[in-house]
């Protein structure tokens, strides 16, 4: 049984399809369906419903998946520790956020000019993806992480800070305090509270507005149109600031930094692939 006929149809299952499969793998279609029907002539099974709309996992499709793609695991995982050049192999899965994405493709792309036998294949989406079900060896997530059975490794952090359009200023004022952000229409990525603190005393509010978006540059683009207020990571708003469309406020008052995590499925085994890329990127962040 051929270790690529496997990676192959997990590749089809998780992306529905011998097309978007191909397109994974950045190989022939033809080439994906002949290692498909080569492992099901083995197994001596049909694994894979073929349709006009795609693939479809038949019911042995179906429990073949989950110790096909463990078996790919175990035998990346193997490859990596026993190359002799410590050189990385294979493929590794990452998930990313799209509003942050360029601020780590440069790092990505280093790790790929320094290991050219790793393939690095990167989706950028601001969705939380199932990192088991959808088939990625880890994510990189920024913001307050909720609570789940994933393993996390912070990174780093973002500063945060209130920022609002000359416009909206001129309009409407600038909150002087915490409690002055409740009559102001604030923009956010959902129904979220903000934490304020000077010195030893903070300050939680519950912000309201009309305007919510899953990406952060959308947020700040609504901003820098003078729709509210919004919380920005620095990153972010530095663009914005410095063509003056944006102008910190409430600078008294300090707000949480954002963390930037590496989470990974749960288990004992870290992938070295996996370990080398949280070192990367702690590198990245402390320099």
């Amino acid at each position: 049984m051929e270790i690529e006929d496997l990676r192959t149809f997990v590749e089809v299952a998780d992306a529905g399809g011998i097309i978007s499969a191909a397109r994974r793998l950045n190989i022939a279609k033809s080439i994906v369906s002949r290692r498909l029907v080569r492992l099901e002539q083995e197994l001596g099974t049909q694994l894979v419903s073929r349709t006009t709309r795609g693939a479809v996992l038949t019911e042995a499709g179906l429990l073949f998946r989950d110790q096909a793609a463990s078996i790919c695991r175990v035998i990346d995982a193997a490859r990596e520790e026993m190359s002799p050049d410590g050189d990385l192999r294979g493929l590794l899965r990452i998930a990313a956020p799209a509003s942050f994405g360029t601020h780590f493709a440069r790092t990505l792309g280093e790790l790929a000019r320094r290991h050219p036998s790793l393939h690095i294949h990167t989706r950028f989406q601001d969705r939380y993806v199932d990192l088991v079900a959808e088939g990625f060896d880890c994510a990189i997530r920024v913001g307050y992480l909720p609570d789940s059975n994933l393993v996390a490794r912070k990174i780093g952090t973002l500063p945060v800070r209130l920022y609002a359009s000359p416009a909206y200023l001129d309009e409407y004022g600038a909150p002087d305090t915490p409690s002055d952000v409740l009559k102001h229409s604030a923009i956010t990525p959902g129904n979220e509270t903000w934490t304020f603190s000077n010195g030893d005393q903070t300050f939680t509010v519950h912000p309201q507005g009309r305007f919510k978006a899953d990406n952060a540059y959308a947020l700040a683009e609504a901003a820098a149109a003078g729709v509210g207020i919004v919380a920005l990571g620095e990153v972010i708003a530095e663009a914005y600031v410095a063509k003056g469309e944006l102008i910190p406020i409430m600078t008294r008052y300090e707000l949480p930094p954002v963390g930037i995590y590496i989470v990974r499925p749960p288990g004992q085994h870290v992938p070295r692939k996996v370990r080398i890329l949280i070192d990367t990127m702690v590198g990245s962040f402390n320099h």
